[in-house]
């Protein structure tokens, strides 16, 4: 037995001198030293031993578990060592490198210009106004004035989640809802996501953003939508901008007008852009009609309002000379980082 002890000895510190892991080391510990190991082997044998030789054998194997281990520790030591170095090397920084610069993400153009639309009315004195963009029926029609047999309830122009919930097709109900919690004076505007059954192409998307707004108190007139009009457009687009507004028909409003504002390309002399006219649609616009306020518990007789409302995509292709709707959607980064 004495022999075997020696001949593990050996064969150990051989094996440890041929490592070049801790891993490969960890193996060699429990092949040796092990509930199975080699020298557990052995010593299980210690009971056939003479009483004389037992203590003998047992203090030897005792010895040599300490070199054994001694030898791993120092080996293990010595192995961390060098992979602690090789890390060191392999990781070593050029301080004296040029460094790579970060990648830096900015507003997306449709945020940008909404930013300079709030900003244009909360210097006007507006403040800004949410509502749902799953809306009941009531809201984004009933309330407007738009009654159940009129056609902008028709399925191919409106998503509906069931008869009586549908996707707001306009921030409109914003006003009707801010109107039932108010009292005049009331001066807001209602941003937000819109969604209407359009094929997409260049000029339509299904889901696009609007900016709505609304003045209600005492003795407002058409001469103060067109002046707040007049100088939130000079503001976005420099004082040479030139309005013109142009009789139509909204259920809402009543007088109701299209608002054009002079063509960024020509200036209003007249190109293909603005197809000769001079001016390009922008929005729409009018005088509250007396029924809305009245079903929002606002007398007509004593208070009047105006009106508004802008697709946003419209205002930021005007604004930043786009052409074509679906560029501001599909992500592409060589487009937004033009922005």
């Amino acid at each position: 037995m004495k022999e075997q002890l020696l001949s593990i000895k050996k064969a150990a510190e051989e094996k440890l001198s041929q490592l070049h892991t801790v891993q490969s080391l960890e193996d060699v510990r429990i092949r040796v030293l092990g509930k199975k190991g080699e020298l557990t082997q052995v010593l299980r044998q210690m009971g056939s031993l003479s009483a004389e030789e037992r203590p003998v054998i047992g203090a030897l194997a005792n010895d040599i578990r300490t070199a054994i281990e001694n030898s791993i520790a120092e080996k293990r030591n010595e192995l961390l060592k060098a992979e602690r170095e090789q890390k060191l090397k392999d990781e070593v920084i050029d301080v004296t490198m040029a460094g790579k610069r970060p990648h830096i993400g900015g507003l997306h153009p449709i945020t940008k210009v909404l930013e300079e639309v709030k900003d244009i009315f909360l210097g006007m004195g507006f403040s800004v106004a949410e509502g749902p963009d799953v809306e009941l029926d009531y809201y984004n029609f009933e309330a407007l004035n738009i009654p159940k047999e009129h056609p902008a309830r028709d399925t191919q122009d409106t998503f509906y989640i069931s008869d009586n919930v549908v996707l707001r097709t306009q921030t409109s109900p914003i006003q009707v809802r801010v109107m039932e919690k108010s009292r005049p004076p009331i001066r807001i505007i209602a941003p937000g996501r819109v969604y209407r059954s359009d094929a997409v192409d260049a000029t339509h998307s299904p889901v696009f953003h609007q900016v709505e707004g609304l003045v209600v108190d005492k003795g407002i007139t058409m001469a103060d939508l067109k002046g707040t009009l007049e100088q939130f457009l000079q503001t976005l687009y420099g004082q040479e901008a030139k309005i013109r507004l142009r009789p139509h028909h909204f259920p809402f409003t009543e007088p109701s007008a299209e608002v054009d504002v002079s063509c960024f390309v020509c200036g209003g002399k007249g190109c293909r852009v603005c197809k000769g006219e001079g001016f390009i649609e922008l929005l729409g616009a009018g005088m509250v009609h007396p029924d809305v306020l009245r079903r929002c518990n606002i007398d007509p007789d004593v208070y009047s309002g105006f009106a508004f409302g802008m697709g946003l995509e419209r205002i930021v292709m005007r604004r930043m000379n786009i052409d074509d709707m679906r560029l501001l959607y599909e992500n592409d980064i060589r487009f937004l980082k033009q922005f």
